[in-house]
């Protein structure tokens, strides 16, 4: 009986714990916010170096001669971010200092030369528009004819962004910050633009990442970036690349293959069908499309990628469309069919995303 009791006992305060835990949350993302503010990762790389400081020497290289900041309460941010893995904490003789570097986790907000990381990423999460909408995600339940950040904020996010020049930017940069790498992982490891002559991208901004696929792929002579028309007027030239502006609802431009990234999350299941059934109208036979999106796992579990794949889904469900959502590779497959595709198939290249290929015969 000791034992039982002793194991419910404590299993009981480990429950608490748990719960404890994830109602202090925020402290986490908000915390991660914060050093990206003050830019505290870019203050510890320079340049390379990851030396470990203490929270006296990083206000001194953020502040410069200006001096001031608190440095006690800069640590109490950075202990609680070590011990989920951002930081790596160097405790000195007595445990009476502490010193911080950067660790895997931490490098990803480092600015790199293109002045791109992933903390653009973090500050565009939490802006005071998105806020007000995470206190509503309930209302996601209660009616999901309309998303929280519509009931917080009056109207749709891009919308609210396209009024507001800063936060267009910050997402634009975001957005950058997130595919470069993820661009990269397709280049040095997906073979699927072989053979192809004409690439669309649906959705392609500014054609950046267009751009990198024609330098990797030298057999592909055209690439059509096709997008709203007021985002392509901006577009830079890029040779090779013809921007094309329009609604893809409506029509996409035909090529060999056609090329969509981070698109289809935000769309309902009616809305994708429609979306890839003008992919499907716009390939040839033998055509295929290439779709790169975050792909849910059958299985729950309690795994990095898991967890990361299942809050974006409560990203998109919150601020983006209520029912738009992440899929498995079963329901894209579902949708891929229900346009006209008869194949489909998954390559795991990236972290987050999975490359889907649907085939045209």
């Amino acid at each position: 009986m000791e034992n039982a009791n002793g194991e419910s006992s404590n299993n009981n305060n480990n429950a608490r714990l748990a719960i404890m835990e994830l109602a202090n949350m925020i402290s986490v993302p908000m915390s991660l916010n914060a050093v990206v503010k003050l830019q505290v990762a870019d203050a510890i790389w320079q340049n390379g170096s990851n030396a470990p400081l203490s929270p006296v020497e990083i206000l001194a290289k953020i502040r410069g001669p200006q001096g001031g900041g608190d440095p006690e309460n800069l640590q109490r941010i950075l202990r609680m971010l070590t011990s989920y893995g951002v930081f790596k904490e160097h405790v000195v003789d007595d445990g009476s200092q502490r010193r911080y570097s950067l660790t895997e986790v931490g490098k990803t907000l480092v600015t790199d030369e293109n002045g791109l990381s992933h903390g653009s990423y973090v500050l565009q999460h939490h802006q005071d528009a998105l806020m007000r909408a995470w206190t509503m995600v309930h209302e996601a339940v209660n009616d999901s004819s309309t998303e929280p950040f519509v009931k917080a904020n009056g109207e749709p996010a891009y919308n609210y962004y396209g009024k507001n020049s800063e936060m267009n930017s910050l997402m634009l940069n975001a957005m950058s910050g997130v595919s470069v790498p993820f661009m990269k992982a397709i280049l040095g490891g997906y073979d699927g633009f072989q053979g192809v002559k004409t690439l669309v991208d649906v959705g392609g901004s500014g054609g950046d990442c267009l751009k990198m696929i024609l330098e990797k792929h030298t057999n592909i002579e055209l690439g059509i970036n096709f997008d709203l028309p007021e985002v392509v007027e901006k577009a830079p030239q890029i040779p090779s690349i013809k921007h094309v502006g329009g609604d893809m609802f409506d029509y996409i431009p035909k090529g060999d293959a056609i090329f969509m990234k981070w698109v289809l999350t935000t769309w309902t299941d009616d809305e994708c069908k429609e979306i890839m059934k003008s992919c499907y109208n716009a390939l040839p036979e033998k055509g295929k499309f290439i779709a790169c999106e975050p792909v849910l796992p059958h299985h729950t579990d309690d795994s990095k990628r898991t967890r990361a794949l299942l809050e974006g889904d409560i990203f998109v469900m919150t601020i983006y469309r209520a029912k738009g959502k992440h899929r498995t590779e079963e329901e894209y497959w579902q949708l891929g069919r229900a346009a006209g595709f008869n194949d489909c198939k998954g390559f795991y290249i990236d972290h987050f995303f999975t490359i889907l290929e649907f085939h045209k015969s």
